[in-house]
Formats: structure tokens, C-alpha cells, sequence
């Protein structure tokens, strides 16, 4: 059995392995206090292009969503999404669960369009019953998408200039974030990130960590941040866990290159899977890719190759989808060759 289920099949890069068994049995503060914890910071900030950030630790995305989102909505607030991003979708109400309403808007394959999200910021506030409603208080964005897509960076500055207008902070979920930054089509950098958003995180769960999300706020984080991370109970005791794996992948830039691997990996994938006539549901220039099969093929296909289900097409095809990612091996691609 090959598998092409998600990005987060295997445990973790060895190079991180390797430095967590390395220092193992270092007595170490905890809480994120740690030494490793503040290296990965510094680099963290370095590639950001910002010096004054704020970096905090935490273990998964829901609960980073969820975390993030909460600390910085006021009681009457919700979030403006589109109506396929995570945190509507596939996170079980959490964000609603803190309290908050997720606003969701019309997503074009993941992406909310800038014209759209100041037509419903306009509209929100020329409802003379608006007072009576859920402020939209944050916006949220997933780069890339849930379906593999990517903003431009024109598109994440008018973003960027309709929430200042608004006064309302920038969210981007960066679960896969360094498969985006190394995407061939491409042309947004992590700093140009840094400059847009107000709030963001570079996920390591899905890219060569064993688990962890790095937080980066590039101007200043709510207030008492830390101990909102508390009352979420999402405040890891042995915090250098996290540090140590950070530190590891923004070390000899080995977060670029294994996101960069993946994405050539999902190049390859893409010449396989045109190459058996499959056709693609959408066209994704990161590492998920979805094609269109039928549900005789797929079933038969199951036996031997791992992937997932994402929506019925019709009553005899369904859009599944192959991901690569910083493990994906060249005989795997070509086992799926002969596969297929």
C-alpha cells in the first residue's frame, strides 16, 4: 500500500528526530521559555523580515484557529470566511464553540475575492440594524487554500487594505503554508506575508514537524497572550518540544527545501495523473491535487493506494484528492504509475 492521503502521513523529518533525541535529557525551563524556543524565535523573525514579532508556540491548527481568533475577537464579533475554509467546515465548530460566529462569504475554489469581502463589509455597516448583528471583526484566510489554491500577493494587499479601512485584523492559516512559499506559481514571499497580515502561522504539523504551529503576530500580540493560551489549555508544559522542532526546520533553511521537494513531487504526480487521462477537478499549484474518477476506478484503485475523498462529482464520479509532501518518494509516484 502507497499513500497520497494528506501531508501528514509520516511522523516527523529526521532531523528532528534527531534533535529531540539529542536533547532529550537537557532540564530545560518550560512553557516556551526554553533556549530552543527562543532560537527558533530569532529565526522565525529573520525570515519574516521582522524583527519585533511576536512568536508563540502551539500544538495543533484547530486549536490554533480556535486560540488566535478568540483572543482577538471582542464578545460580539465573529470572523469573515469563505464558506470552504477550515474553520467553517472541517473544525467542528470551534471557533464557534469559543463563542464567535463564523461570517462566511462566497469562496471561488478557497479564495475570497477582494471586490466580494468589501461589497459584505459595506453592506454589513449601511444595514441601519447592523447594531443588532454579529460585527464582522476579523478576517481569515487560508493560504494555500483548502483546495490547493494561492493568493497572489496583489490580491492578499487589497485584502490587506479593505481590513485596515475596516480597522479589523488580517488572519492567515498557514497549515501548509511552505508548500505555498515554494509553489513554482508563486509570487508571495513570507515577508510580503509579514507586511499584509496582521496574524498568521507557519504550520509545522504538515510540513516535517511531529506536531507544533508557530504563531507570528509582525507588529504585537493581544495583550496577555500567553495567558489566553492558558485558558484555552492549549499552553504546552514542555514547550522546548515545540522550540526544538522550529528550530530545527529554520535551520540550513530545511523548512524551504522540504516544502520545495514537495512541491516537485506534486509536479511530477500532476504529469502522472494527466498522463492516465484523469482530469483535474481544478487546477492546484501546491502540493493537493484533485482529479475526477469514476467510482468503479476509485474503488479498484483503493485497494492499493491511499487517498481521500472530497466530494461527489455526480452519481458515478467523484473528486478525490493525492497529496505530496516533504516525505513523497519518486517510487511512489511511480508505483502509482504503474497502478493506474
Amino acid at each position: 500500500m502507497i499513500s497520497f492521503e494528506n501531508d501528514y502521513i509520516q511522523g516527523a523529518h529526521p532531523e528532528i528526530l534527531k534533535r529531540l533525541a539529542e536533547t532529550n535529557l537537557e532540564p530545560l525551563s518550560g512553557y516556551g521559555s526554553d533556549p530552543y524556543c527562543e532560537s527558533a524565535r530569532e529565526k522565525i523573525r529573520r525570515v519574516c523580515g521582522s524583527e519585533n514579532a511576536e512568536v508563540h508556540f502551539l500544538a495543533g491548527g484547530t486549536q490554533t484557529n480556535a486560540v488566535v481568533i478568540d483572543s482577538m475577537l471582542n464578545g460580539y464579533e465573529g470572523v469573515v470566511a469563505a464558506d470552504s475554509g477550515h474553520i467553517a467546515v472541517h473544525e467542528a465548530g470551534a471557533v464557534e464553540f469559543t463563542g464567535h460566529k463564523v461570517l462566511t462569504v462566497p469562496g471561488h475554489t478557497g479564495k475570497i475575492d477582494p471586490g466580494e469581502l468589501e461589497q459584505y463589509l459595506e453592506g454589513f455597516y449601511r444595514d441601519e440594524n447592523h447594531e443588532h448583528m454579529v460585527f464582522p471583526g476579523m478576517v481569515y484566510l487560508s493560504h494555500p487554500t483548502e483546495f490547493g489554491t494561492l493568493y497572489t500577493k496583489e490580491e492578499l494587499k487589497q485584502i490587506s487594505e479593505i481590513c485596515r479601512q475596516y480597522e479589523i485584523p488580517l488572519y492567515l492559516d498557514g497549515a501548509r503554508l511552505g508548500y505555498g512559499l515554494m509553489s513554482r506559481e508563486t509570487d508571495v514571499t513570507l515577508p510580503d506575508v509579514a507586511e499584509f497580515c496582521d496574524v498568521f502561522y507557519i504550520g509545522g504539523t504538515k510540513v516535517g514537524a511531529l506536531c507544533g504551529e508557530a504563531v507570528v503576530f509582525p507588529k504585537k500580540a493581544p495583550r496577555h497572550f500567553l495567558t489566553s493560551v492558558k485558558q484555552h489549555g492549549a499552553l504546552l508544559a514542555k514547550g522546548r518540544l515545540l522550540g526544538i522542532q522550529f528550530d530545527t526546520l529554520f535551520t540550513d533553511d530545511l523548512y524551504f527545501k522540504i516544502s520545495r521537494h514537495a512541491a516537485r513531487m506534486a509536479e511530477k504526480l500532476k504529469e502522472v495523473l494527466r498522463e492516465k487521462g484523469l482530469p483535474f477537478a481544478w487546477e492546484s499549484p501546491t502540493n493537493q491535487q484533485f482529479v475526477v474518477m469514476e467510482d468503479s476506478r476509485m474503488e479498484q484503485l483503493r485497494e492499493k493506494v491511499a487517498f481521500s475523498f472530497w466530494e461527489k462529482a455526480d452519481a458515478e464520479h467523484t473528486v478525490v484528492r493525492f497529496a505530496t509532501s516533504w516525505g513523497t518518494t519518486e517510487e511512489e509516484i511511480e508505483e502509482l504509475r504503474r497502478l493506474l
